[in-house]
C-alpha cells in the first residue's frame, strides 16, 4: 500500500550569513558581466569572466552515499524572491519605484557551504563572493546590482515601469554568479500585473484580480505626506511587530465571521475582504497575529465608518481594534501603537486618524527555489529549477507507477525516492513518469511491507544538482505473500477505481493519493 503525502513547509532561517565585501573595481566588473561593455561598433559585449577550476568540470552522476549524506545534512542552497503582485506604471519623466521594493533572501547553510569551498579550491577570498542583479525583463533598462554585503537580504529600491513600457505583465528576473565565474543562474519571479493608478471609484468584483481574497498575503506601507523617504512598512522582527524602514512583511490577511471571538485558535472564511469586515493579520513568517481587526476605508484623513466595497491594490485603509474605544493599529517612527480616533462632529460615519494610522495594502507574491549541489559544484546553472506541483500513483504491487507533474522538467531529471534512483521517463516540460521501487531497495530481505517506511521524494539532475521536493512517499504495510503472475497481470488490466485494497495481496496495493497541505 502507498501513500503520499505534502510534509509543512521548511521554516527558513539565515544559517550563517555571507560575508561579503567588494571594491568598486570589482563591482564595475561584475556590473559589465551582466549588462556588456559598448563595443567599437556601438554595440555591447560581455566581459570575460574569470577562470574556476570547476569551469571545465564533467558532469558527476549522484551516487547512493551522497544522496545519504545530503539527506542528513541538508546543506540547501534557497532563494526567495518577494515582491508585490502589482506594480504602477511610471508615465513621462517620473518614476513609481515598485512599492514595497522586491526582496531577496538567500537562506540555509549551503551557500555559506559552497562560498568556503569555492575560496579554498581557486585560492581567492573573492572566488565565494556572490554576485546578484536584478530586472523587470526588458532591453530598455539595464539591470541593477543588489547589495550583499554581510547580510543574507538585500532590496531593490529603484525599480520601476515606464509608460513606453506596453506590457500588461512581467516578471523580474535575478541574475546570480559566484566571484570565481560560476554562474548560479537566472531566476524569475511570480507574474506581475501592470497598472495605471490605484482606483478611486467603488470598486465591484468584476475587477476580481485587483480585489483581495481571504488566504492571500498582503504588505501594508504607511508613507507619511506621499514622501518616499518616509515610507515605512508592517514588519515583525524579535518576535515584536515593527515599523521598518528596510525590510518588509508578507502577512495573511483572513476574513473571520463577526461574531468570532479572540483567540489564539479561529475560524476563517472564503471570500474577497471587503470594508468594514473582521480580519486577522498573520505574519508568513513568524506565525505571530494582530488581535481582530476592521478594516475601514480611508478618505483623507478619516476612517469611513460604513463603506463596504471590495477592498483594492493600493487602497489607503485603516485597521481598527475590535471592541476598542476607536483604537487604530498606527505607527509612530519605528514602533507599532494604538491611536484613539476622534469622532467627525459633522459626519457620524467618519472618524478622524492621524497619517500614522493610514496604511496602503497590496497583495504580495513569492518565488522560492531551493536546490544543493550533490556532488559538489557544477559548471552549469542551477536554472531552471523544477517545481513539482503533484503525485499521482498509478498500478499496484510490482507494477506501480509515479505521475510526477510540474514545470520546468528536462530529460536530465531522475526522480529519487530517498537514497534510491528510479527508473525515470521524460514526457514534457510539465511531466516525468517513474517506477515505484521495490520495499527490498530499502529494507533489505523484505518481500513485502512489514511495516510503514516513509521516503522523500527528490529530483536530481545528471551532473548531481539535487532539488527537493517537499514531498514524501509512503510505504503502508500489507501481509501476504508476493503477487503471482496472473495476479499482476490482473492489475495491470484493471481501470484503478476497480482495484480494491483490501483484496490486492503482495508488497503493495493501490490506493487514492491523500494529500495533506499545510
Amino acid at each position: 500500500m502507498y501513500h503520499l503525502n505534502v510534509t509543512p513547509d521548511k521554516q527558513t532561517s539565515p544559517h550563517g550569513c555571507l560575508v561579503v565585501s567588494e571594491t568598486d573595481q570589482q563591482r564595475s566588473h561584475v556590473k559589465e558581466r551582466v549588462n556588456g561593455t559598448p563595443n567599437q561598433n556601438g554595440g555591447t559585449s560581455t566581459s570575460s569572466k574569470p577562470r574556476s577550476v570547476f569551469e571545465n568540470r564533467p558532469p558527476q552522476r549522484l551516487t547512493r552515499e551522497a544522496m545519504s549524506k545530503y539527506l542528513r545534512e541538508r546543506n540547501d542552497q534557497t532563494l526567495i524572491i518577494l515582491h508585490a503582485k502589482v506594480a504602477q506604471k511610471s508615465y513621462g519623466n517620473e518614476k513609481r519605484f515598485l512599492c514595497p521594493p522586491p526582496c531577496l533572501y538567500l537562506m540555509e547553510s549551503g551557500w555559506k557551504q559552497k562560498q568556503q569551498i569555492l575560496e579554498e579550491a581557486d585560492q581567492a577570498p573573492e572566488a565565494g563572493q556572490v554576485h546578484a542583479f536584478i530586472g523587470i525583463g526588458s532591453s530598455d533598462q539595464e539591470m541593477q546590482q543588489l547589495n550583499l554585503d554581510g547580510k543574507n537580504f538585500c532590496t531593490a529600491k529603484t525599480l520601476y515601469i515606464s509608460d513606453t513600457d506596453k506590457r500588461k505583465h512581467f516578471m523580474l528576473c535575478v541574475k546570480m554568479f559566484f566571484g570565481s565565474g560560476l554562474e548560479v543562474g537566472a531566476f524569475n519571479s511570480r507574474r506581475i500585473k501592470v497598472i495605471s493608478k490605484p482606483s478611486k471609484k467603488k470598486q465591484s468584483l468584476k475587477n476580481a484580480d485587483l480585489c483581495i481574497a481571504s488566504g492571500t498575503k498582503v504588505a501594508l506601507f504607511n508613507r507619511l505626506r506621499s514622501q518616499t523617504v518616509s515610507t515605512r512598512y508592517l514588519h515583525v522582527e524579535n518576535g515584536n511587530f515593527h515599523a521598518s524602514s528596510i525590510q518588509w512583511g508578507s502577512f495573511a490577511i483572513h476574513l473571520l465571521d463577526d461574531d468570532e471571538s479572540e483567540s489564539e485558535e479561529f475560524t476563517v472564511r472564503d471570500g474577497y475582504i471587503h470594508y468594514g469586515q473582521t480580519v486577522k493579520l498573520v505574519c508568513s513568517t513568524t506565525g505571530m497575529a494582530l488581535p481582530r481587526l476592521i478594516i475601514r476605508k480611508v478618505d483623507k484623513q478619516t476612517a469611513i465608518l460604513n463603506a463596504d466595497d471590495p477592498v483594492s491594490q493600493l487602497h489607503k485603509c485603516a485597521f481598527y481594534l475590535k471592541d476598542s474605544e476607536r483604537m487604530y493599529l498606527c505607527l509612530s517612527q519605528e514602533r507599532i501603537i494604538q491611536f484613539q480616533a476622534t469622532p467627525c462632529p459633522k459626519e457620524p460615519n467618519k472618524e478622524m486618524i492621524n497619517d500614522g494610522a493610514s496604511w496602503t495594502i497590496i497583495s504580495t507574491d513569492k518565488a522560492e527555489y531551493t536546490f544543493c549541489d550533490g556532488m559538489g559544484p557544477t559548471s552549469k546553472p542551477v536554472t531552471p529549477v523544477p517545481v513539482v506541483h503533484s503525485l499521482q500513483l498509478n498500478g499496484g504491487g510490482d507494477v506501480a507507477m509515479l505521475e510526477v507533474n510540474g514545470e520546468n522538467f528536462s530529460p536530465q531529471l531522475k526522480v529519487w525516492f530517498g537514497e534510491v534512483e528510479a527508473d525515470t521517463m521524460y514526457r514534457c516540460e510539465e511531466g516525468l513518469l517513474c517506477v515505484v521501487p521495490d520495499i527490498s531497495e530499502f529494507r533489505e530481505g523484505w518481500t513485502w511491507v512489514k511495516q510503514s517506511v516513509q521516503v522523500p521524494i527528490n529530483l536530481v539532475r545528471h551532473d548531481g544538482i539535487i532539488y527537493p521536493t517537499n514531498l514524501t512517499f509512503t510505504f503502508t504495510p500489507e501481509p501476504g505473500p508476493r503477487p503471482t503472475l496472473a495476479r499482476l497481470l490482473y492489475i495491470s488490466s484493471t481501470p484503478r477505481d476497480r482495484i480494491m485494497p483490501d483484496r490486492v495481496p503482495g508488497r503493495g496495493v493501490l490506493i487514492r493519493p491523500t494529500w495533506t497541505t499545510t
